[in-house]
C-alpha cells in the first residue's frame, strides 16, 4: 500500500539544493525558498517514487531499454546530470523557468501564470517553445525518469484542486511525448495543494503554489 507523501519533512533538503535566476543564470535564494524548503517538489516526487507499487530496479530496466545506447549510467551519474543541468540552463535562461539541483535530481520549475490559463489545463501556446527546449535535453539525456508534477494553492475544495492537478500534469506529460520522449520514461503525478512551497494566506504566496515541476532521477543499474 502507498504511504501518504503530505506528512514528509521538506525541509531538510534546503542546504542540498542550488537555484539560479532564470534571467542571470546567477546563484540566489528564491522567493520560494523564503519559509520554505526549495526542494519540496523533489522531496514529494522521491516519495512517491518510494511508495510506489513498481519495483526500482524494474523501472530503471524499462527506461535503459527505450533509451538509444541501453545502457546504465553506471559511476557517471554525477557527471551525467551534471552535463545536462548545464545544457538546462542554457536553454532555459530568460524562459521564467528555474532550475534546480537536489543530489543527482534536476527540477524544472514552471510557475503557473506562464504555462496554463487560470483554472484551466490546457498549455498555453506561448509556452510550446519552452517546453521544446527541455525537449531537445531530454531526448539527448535519455537515461532519466521524467516525473512530471502538478501542484496548486488551497483555493477551492481540496478535491477539485487534486483533479486539476493531475490535468496538468498530464497535459505536459502528453505534450513531451507527442514530440518525441518516450512514454516509459514518463511519470505523471498530481499533488494537488499538498505540496506548498510558499504560503497560502498571500497572493504572492498562492502564485508561488501554482505550479508545475518536472523532475528528473537518472535510472541506474
Amino acid at each position: 500500500m502507498k504511504k501518504s507523501i503530505g506528512a514528509l519533512s521538506l525541509v531538510a533538503l534546503l542546504s542540498a539544493c542550488q537555484t539560479y535566476d532564470p534571467y542571470t543564470g546567477e546563484k540566489e535564494t528564491s522567493k520560494a525558498a523564503k519559509g520554505a524548503a526549495i526542494g519540496a517538489g523533489v522531496a514529494a516526487v522521491m516519495a512517491y517514487l518510494d511508495n510506489d507499487d513498481e519495483d526500482v530496479d524494474k523501472r530503471n530496466r524499462r527506461i535503459l531499454a527505450a533509451a538509444a545506447g541501453g545502457a546504465a549510467i553506471g559511476g557517471g551519474v554525477g557527471y551525467y546530470m551534471d552535463a545536462q543541468e548545464a545544457k538546462l540552463r542554457k536553454q532555459l535562461r530568460g524562459t521564467g523557468v528555474s532550475v534546480e539541483r537536489v543530489g543527482d535530481q534536476i527540477n524544472l520549475v514552471m510557475p503557473g501564470n506562464i504555462t496554463f490559463a487560470t483554472g484551466r489545463a490546457e498549455i498555453a501556446s506561448s509556452f510550446y517553445d519552452v517546453l521544446d527546449s527541455v525537449v531537445l535535453v531530454l531526448k539527448e539525456y535519455d537515461k532519466t525518469l521524467v516525473v512530471v508534477g502538478g501542484h496548486t494553492d488551497s483555493v477551492g475544495s481540496a478535491e477539485s484542486n487534486q483533479a486539476l492537478s493531475e490535468d496538468r500534469a498530464n497535459s505536459v506529460s502528453s505534450y513531451l511525448r507527442s514530440r518525441g520522449v518516450a512514454q516509459v520514461r514518463l511519470e505523471p503525478i498530481g499533488f494537488g495543494e499538498r505540496q506548498p512551497i510558499a504560503s497560502n494566506s498571500s497572493a504572492e504566496g498562492r502564485a508561488l503554489n501554482r505550479r508545475v515541476e518536472i523532475t528528473l532521477v537518472p535510472a541506474e543499474a
